[in-house]
């Protein structure tokens, strides 16, 4: 992906709203499934990581992006971007 791309991703993202949260239970099954529909109807979503969770946001956002086969775009604080083409 290229610089353009992604910054086009970003300043798209910028509007979304924050659909998925990882507490203190971290990347479980379930919140993968969630993020795998989440990805199949929108491409583009922003997650957030709570203070009580173990992991920071570049951890979740990278563990999420290998388990979905997504594409990481942007980690600021706690929040972060990932992004996966659909299939047709």
């Amino acid at each position: 992906m290229t610089g353009k791309e992604r910054a086009r991703l970003r300043s798209l993202a910028s509007t979304e709203d924050t659909i998925i949260h990882v507490g203190k239970s971290g990347i479980t099954p379930a919140l993968i499934s969630s993020v795998e529909a989440a990805l199949a109807a929108r491409e583009l979503i922003k997650g957030r990581v709570l203070e009580s969770s173990m992991l920071t946001a570049r951890e979740a956002c990278q563990q999420l992006a290998e388990a979905c086969g997504a594409e990481p775009i942007q980690t600021i604080g706690t929040k972060f971007v990932l992004y996966r083409k659909k299939k047709d």
